[in-house]
């Protein structure tokens, strides 16, 4: 059986260790991107993230991972609720606001309290509030675990598309694709 795969292309081994080559090779993964907003006894915190993802459907998981490096991370490596907020390709500026260092990141930041006081801004295309259930050290990382008690999502419309990250920059979704899949040769 023959699979077609398109085009080939042109690879060259990036050396692993060299972290802004290996950081180059990761950027070709698209992803979407999210906020993570707690509330401390210092006041809210949040942090933009691209390494979001689900992990189970039953109990409802998620999971983010936080730089150790980060000024916000001890508002999230640790037990208690926080909020996932995936942004839409209207929120470039939120994201940016989220990512800057030395910046209070909620001065002139609209918010509304969850129901366990946990930050949460407005018109973001989904909500996860959750509670961290687990932490794992992974690297220069914490891989934060959190069980999802609420979802909200922003009701489906034209307006309603993700804002990507790919390559280092900020991307759109585009609906339009250049071809058919052949699934036939995978249904046997």
């Amino acid at each position: 059986m023959t699979v077609r795969t398109g085009a080939p292309r042109t690879a060259v081994e990036v050396p692993v260790e060299d972290a802004r080559a290996l950081r180059r090779v990761l950027g070709r993964f698209a992803t979407g991107v999210a906020v993570v907003t707690a509330m401390t006894p210092h006041g809210p915190r949040g942090m933009t993230v691209n390494s979001f993802a689900s992990v189970s459907l039953d109990p409802p998981l998620v999971l983010f991972a936080a730089a150790r490096s980060s000024s916000q991370h001890g508002a999230f490596a640790r037990p208690g609720p926080f909020a996932v907020h995936v942004l839409g390709e209207d929120q470039r500026a939120v994201s940016a606001r989220f990512a800057a260092p030395g910046l209070d990141r909620f001065d002139g930041q609209e918010f509304v309290p969850g129901e366990d006081g946990t930050p949460l801004l407005p018109a973001a295309l989904a909500v996860l509030e959750c509670r961290a259930e687990q932490v794992v050290r992974a690297g220069d990382h914490d891989i934060v675990v959190g069980r999802v008690g609420r979802a909200t999502k922003a009701v489906d419309g034209p307006a309603v598309r993700p804002l990507l990250y790919y390559g280092g920059s900020y991307r759109k979704v585009s609906d339009e694709y250049d071809g058919d899949i052949d699934w036939s040769p995978l249904l046997l």
